[in-house]
């Protein structure tokens, strides 16, 4: 067993104990620095109690990891089955390890300037934990001396370390799997610092088992043929959890709007080179809008376009939505837009749409507005919905997924999911008439998508001149 030292108390799960080891870990710089790394990025300015950071998720997972290990070795233990698997101290050991330093990669808004610029490598990539635990921080340093630094490299990002070196799958899986400790932590912190009502029966951790002949954690749904309803339904509990805050918090309008903000004031820096990546990597929130505010902009529209969009975050002048073109509307155009817009090397090709755009509205309006594109991807699945698990009668294990026509309410809410996708148009600035203006420039670039904001359903042939260009290209 663990010997504890220090206990943290923790507004989610309350009293949570650590080792003198881990302490270690949690004082270096670059932990300390996640203090000040808000979890949910902009969203702050939709839901003001969102103020929570990603140094106390990193402990909240960290504790939740325990908790399922603990559940996972009493179920085998008291099963007595020679098919199952689980933890010794020292694999509990590496894996809080891990689970502490998961989100020690992540840059301020770390989401919204990865995901809408294409500028920056996503957090979670293998070089990135290189350089991050690497003997050149103090991290890398502290982890190092845990003597336990590669099995905590071979959970994070296992392809740094040698195929014959890696530790057991079951181990990344509890950090960085389906449902593991990582989004059970940020479910119960995120619903309870935006002040939604969603919650999953902690019961989840007990279902939880880890196959030891192929070494992967699964939840076993089969007892002697018959289905363990009350285990599926805590499973599908999480998940519709993960659904409703999809839809309410990650994927709302008002917080994409919020996040374009900072990925566009980002933008500009990054292709001004004003401000470097290594700057971004050990920055904090507010250290972020101190680099942004004191960037030497030498090209006059840019800094125009940056000293906009600073001063809308600091007022919270959220941009509107001038076009919304949802799935549902746009079933045979969506993978046109992903790709041509959000697609590899697209990126260019994006800012160069919206700049067009912007100078199309100004010879309307007599001012700068700027627009701002945004979608996620066209392949939008709940990720927790692949589990593995073992369905009765089954011989090998299975993603839960593969079984959604057999559970009605997986199948409804994989079906959801998708259908929250949606390609917005943004406008910065803009009052109700620039906004109907603006509408009536995407109705050029965009002739052959439906926007659901639009008033009139023959507003899109309303205009009938074409602009050079971009705006001339319709998806095809």
């Amino acid at each position: 067993m663990l010997r504890y030292d220090t206990i943290i108390r923790d507004p989610v799960h309350g009293d949570i104990p650590l080792t003198k080891e881990e302490m270690s870990i949690i004082d270096t710089e670059e932990m300390q620095r996640l203090r000040n790394v808000r979890q949910l990025g902009a969203t702050y300015l939709i839901y003001p109690g969102a103020q929570h950071s990603r140094f106390e998720h990193s402990i909240g997972t960290a504790h939740l990891a325990s908790r399922m290990i603990n559940a996972i070795n009493f179920e085998r233990d008291r099963r007595d089955d020679s098919r199952l698997d689980g933890f010794d101290q020292y694999g509990e050991r590496v894996v809080r390890l891990a689970a502490l330093v998961h989100d020690s990669t992540h840059l301020p808004f770390g989401h919204n300037i990865e995901d809408q610029t294409g500028l920056l490598p996503r957090h979670d990539i293998p070089e990135r934990f290189a350089s991050m635990l690497s003997n050149k921080t103090s991290l890398g340093r502290a982890l190092e001396r845990t003597g336990a630094k590669e099995d905590v490299l071979s959970i994070l990002a296992p392809s740094l370390v040698a195929e014959n070196k890696r530790a057991p799958k079951y181990w990344k899986e509890l950090v960085s799997g389906t449902i593991d400790a990582d989004n059970l932590d940020y479910l119960k912190r995120d619903a309870m610092f935006t002040g939604l009502k969603i919650e999953y029966d902690e019961r989840v951790f007990s279902v939880f088992r880890v196959d030891r002949r192929t070494q992967q954690l699964y939840v076993d749904l089969g007892r002697s043929g018959y289905l363990k309803e009350a285990v599926l339904s805590e499973i599908i509990r999480c998940l519709e959890a993960r659904f409703y805050f999809s839809e309410r918090v990650y994927y709302h309008h008002a917080k994409i709007a919020a996040g374009s903000l900072v990925a566009k004031a980002v933008e500009i820096v990054l292709l001004e080179e004003a401000v470097t990546f290594e700057q971004l990597q050990v920055s904090t929130d507010a250290g972020l809008f101190d680099l942004l505010a004191s960037a030497i902009i030498k090209d006059g529209r840019s800094r125009e376009l940056l000293d906009l969009y600073l001063h809308a975050i600091k007022r919270r002048r959220l941009p509107k939505r001038a076009a919304v073109y949802p799935v549902y509307a746009n079933a045979q155009a969506q993978a046109g837009l992903v790709d041509k817009y959000f697609g590899a090397g697209s990126a260019d090709y994006r800012r160069q749409v919206e700049a067009e755009m912007s100078v199309e509205l100004e010879k309307l309006t007599g001012k700068l507005i700027p627009f701002m594109l945004y979608c996620p991807s066209s392949k939008m699945q709940l990720k927790q919905a692949n589990l593995l698990v073992h369905w009765p009668g089954d011989a090998h294990l299975s993603p839960l997924s593969e079984h959604s026509d057999k559970v009605p309410r997986l199948l409804d809410l994989e079906q959801s999911y998708g259908r929250m996708w949606k390609f917005y148009v943004h406008v910065l600035g803009a009052d109700e008439r620039e906004i109907e203006l603006a509408q009536q420039v995407c109705a050029e670039f965009f002739p052959d998508v439906n926007n659901v904001l639009t008033r009139d359903d023959n507003f899109t042939n309303a205009r009938s001149s074409s602009f050079s260009g971009a705006a001339n290209e319709s998806l095809k």
